[in-house]
């Protein structure tokens, strides 16, 4: 082997060991959560947690499932936050980071300062995001409410 080629063996070594380092948490019991804006996901929770503190309720929201160790992550704003598991002494479980990304199936157009998004699966609509207009979350919001009202008098 030349010493080019084992310098680049050599880097890559040590490439794939930091690239390994930032993916794998610190502890094993850490992880991270990432769910889509307006979505829920399932995940199961660690063995002795009994309580959630989650650090932005803005950003998720966590809640456990009774009979089961599973627990709905909600993702609710876009950003991060993280969450931590309590057992019922109070000891900490684990710790999580849950990141709420923006779904990829949306259509974002921006006319000048005004933004509307729609949903594109498979044929585009109107979808309220929170970066949007407030005007055009006030048009699609109503549109939303009358669709309701219409089906809940259809149902009587």
């Amino acid at each position: 082997m030349t010493l080019s080629f084992r310098r680049g063996i050599g880097a890559l070594a040590l490439l794939a060991v930091c690239a390994t380092s930032l993916v794998l948490p610190a502890r094993g019991e850490e992880r991270e959560v990432f769910v889509d804006i307006d979505y829920a996901r399932l995940v199961r929770l660690p063995e002795g947690a009994q309580t959630l503190v989650i650090g932005n309720p803005l950003v998720a929201d966590v809640t456990m499932l009774k009979g089961s160790r599973l627990m709905v992550v909600t993702g609710r704003s876009f950003g991060r936050t993280n969450l931590i598991l309590l057992d019922r002494a109070g000891g900490q479980v684990s710790e999580s980071l849950i990141t709420v990304v923006p779904r990829n199936d949306k259509l974002v157009v921006q006319r000048g300062p005004h933004r509307e998004s729609y949903s594109c699966h498979p044929d585009c609509r109107p979808a309220v995001d929170l970066a949007d207009d407030p005007a055009y979350m006030a048009v699609t919001q109503d549109a939303v409410h009358k669709h309701e009202a219409s089906a809940a008098a259809a149902k009587r």
